[in-house]
C-alpha cells in the first residue's frame, strides 16, 4: 500500500513539473514574441548626425532578436558602390577576417580571427539564446588565429601575393586583432596582451617570437574581446581600446576593472624593456573599436557601440574625439547625461561628467571599423572625412547598418550627412551576404573593406 503511495505521489510530482515547464515555456515564447513585435518608430537618419533625435527608452522582457542569417555572397555578386566608384575583389577565401593594417611599403596585414572561449560570459537561458544569433550571424566558428600578408606588386588593385605572416600558439597568436608598425617592429593586439614582432618592412615571415609588453583585461568572461591598437603619430605610443564585460554593468563594476576604455602604452626608446608602463586615456566608452588620427589637429578619434535593450530606437553608436581623461557614460548614462536607470547604484557624480559624443552613427549600427581619408585617390566628396564600416544590427527591427558609410569633415570636425559608400551587404529577404569590419586606405589611395561573412577583402576605387 505505502508502495503504490509512493508511486502515485511521484507521478504526482512529475506532473506538476511538466506543467511548470509548459508554463515556462509558454512564458518565454510569449516574451519571445513581445521582444520580436518591438519595432522602430523612427528611422536610421533620426539617431545620425551631431544632434540626434533620442526617444524615450522601451524595454521588453526579452531584448529586440533580428539578426540576419549568414549565407556569404553568391557567385559574381558584390557590394554597390557609390556613383563615381567601382567595386572589386582585392583577396578572399578568407577564414573570419576582421581587421587590416597597411603598412607603408604598401603590403597589406589581415587579422583572420574570432572570439577565444569565453566560458563565463553568458550561462543560462540567455546564454543559449545568444548562442544561437551568433551561429545565424556566422561568429562562432573557431579563430584561425592567423596574420596573413597581401601584397599587389601589379599595382592592379588586386593583391597577387600572399602569406602566412604569423599563426596560431606557435607564434603567440590567441585571438589578435587590431596591429601597428612602429619602426621595425609590428605590434599585434591580442585578446589579453600585446605583442611586439621584430619586423623589417618587406618581409614575408616573422621568425622570432614576439615579446609581450602589456597585459590586457581578459577572462572567462571577456565579452568584447576584440582589441584595436593604433600608434601615435610620433610613434612614442600605442592607444589600445577594450570593450566592456556586460551590456550595462549587470555583472558588476568589479569585472569591468579596466575595460569600457582606452590605454595609452608608452613605447619610449626603440630599445625599451618590456612590459610598458600604461595608463588609462579614456573611460566609460562602451565598446570603442576602430581608431584614426586626424593630422591637422592631431585628434585621436574612435567609434563606440553603444548598450542594448532600450528599443530599437535606442542608442545611438556613435564616433567622437576622445580627450584625454574624459569619461564618456557608460555605464551609468548614455549619450552624454541620459541617464540609464537599470545601472545600480547610480553615480550621478560620473554623469555630471560625462562628455557628449560629437556625431551619432544610428542605432545598433554596430560601427567597428574607422579610417581617416587622407591620400585618398577616390571623387573629391570623399576627401576629407572618415569611412565607418558598420557591422550590422542584431537586436534592431528592422535591421541597421551592414554597409560602409563616409562622414565628411571640415576644419577637423565632422560636417554633413553621411554618404553610402558601398551597400548591398542585405538580401531582399534580410540574409547577410556579408558584413563589413574594418576599413583602411591603400597605399594607391583605394579604400579596403574586411568583409568577415563574405570571407573578403573588398576594393573601392574610383571609376576611370
Amino acid at each position: 500500500m505505502t508502495h503504490i503511495i509512493i508511486k502515485n505521489r511521484l507521478k504526482g510530482s512529475i506532473r506538476v513539473r511538466v506543467v511548470l515547464i509548459c508554463l515556462l515555456l509558454s512564458a518565454m515564447l510569449a516574451a519571445v514574441l513581445i521582444g520580436c513585435s518591438e519595432m522602430a518608430r523612427l528611422p536610421v537618419s533620426a539617431g545620425t548626425g551631431p544632434k540626434p533625435e533620442l526617444p524615450p527608452p522601451r524595454t521588453t522582457l526579452i531584448p529586440t532578436v533580428n539578426i540576419a542569417k549568414a549565407v556569404g555572397w553568391p557567385a559574381g555578386a558584390t557590394p554597390l558602390a557609390a556613383v563615381g566608384t567601382r567595386v572589386q575583389t582585392f583577396a578572399g577565401d578568407f577564414d573570419h577576417p576582421r581587421w587590416l593594417l597597411v603598412l607603408p611599403n604598401g603590403d597589406v596585414l589581415v587579422a583572420e580571427t574570432n572570439a577565444p572561449p569565453k566560458p563565463d560570459d553568458a550561462p543560462g537561458i540567455r546564454g543559449w539564446i545568444m548562442g544561437k544569433v551568433m551561429k545565424r550571424a556566422g561568429a562562432v566558428t573557431p579563430s584561425a588565429n592567423r596574420i596573413t600578408l597581401l601584397r599587389d606588386s601589379s599595382g592592379d588593385g588586386v593583391a597577387n601575393e600572399r602569406v602566412v605572416l604569423l599563426e596560431g600558439v606557435k607564434d603567440g597568436m590567441n585571438s589578435p586583432f587590431g596591429m601597428a608598425w612602429v619602426e621595425g617592429a609590428l605590434y599585434v593586439a591580442n585578446t589579453d596582451a600585446v605583442l611586439r614582432f621584430t619586423y623589417a618592412l618587406g618581409d614575408m615571415r616573422i621568425n622570432t617570437p614576439g615579446v609581450k609588453i602589456a597585459d590586457l583585461p581578459a577572462g572567462r568572461i571577456n565579452h568584447h574581446w576584440t582589441k584595436s591598437l593604433i600608434a601615435s603619430p610620433d610613434g612614442s605610443a600605442l592607444y589600445v581600446t577594450v570593450g566592456s564585460n556586460s551590456n550595462v554593468g549587470e555583472r558588476g563594476m568589479a569585472a569591468e576593472q579596466g575595460r569600457a576604455a582606452i590605454w595609452r602604452i608608452n613605447l619610449g626608446s626603440a630599445n625599451a624593456a618590456s612590459p610598458a608602463p600604461m595608463r588609462l586615456f579614456a573611460s566609460g566608452l562602451r565598446n570603442p573599436n576602430g581608431m584614426a588620427w586626424v593630422p591637422d589637429t592631431g585628434v585621436l578619434w574612435t567609434v563606440v557601440n553603444e548598450r542594448d535593450e532600450l528599443g530599437s530606437d535606442l542608442v545611438p553608436d556613435y564616433m567622437t574625439s576622445v580627450v584625454d581623461g574624459a569619461f564618456y557614460g557608460w555605464p551609468y548614462s548614455w549619450y552624454g547625461s541620459h541617464v540609464d536607470k537599470r545601472v545600480k547604484p547610480p553615480r550621478p557624480d560620473l554623469v555630471a561628467t560625462a562628455r557628449v559624443p560629437d556625431y551619432a552613427l544610428g542605432p545598433h549600427t554596430a560601427s567597428l571599423g574607422l579610417a581617416w581619408s587622407g591620400g585618398t585617390t577616390l571623387p573629391a566628396a570623399f576627401s576629407e572625412g572618415m569611412f565607418i564600416g558598420q557591422h550590422g544590427s542584431w537586436n534592431r527591427r528592422p535591421h541597421s547598418g551592414y554597409k560602409v558609410i563616409f562622414v565628411p569633415f571640415r576644419s577637423g570636425v565632422p560636417n554633413g550627412q553621411p554618404i553610402d559608400v558601398l551597400t548591398g551587404f542585405l538580401s531582399a529577404d534580410g540574409e547577410a551576404y556579408g558584413r563589413p569590419v574594418g576599413v583602411a586606405i591603400d597605399k594607391q589611395g583605394g579604400l579596403l573593406v574586411v568583409d568577415d561573412v563574405g570571407n573578403k577583402i573588398w576594393r573601392v576605387s574610383a571609376v576611370r
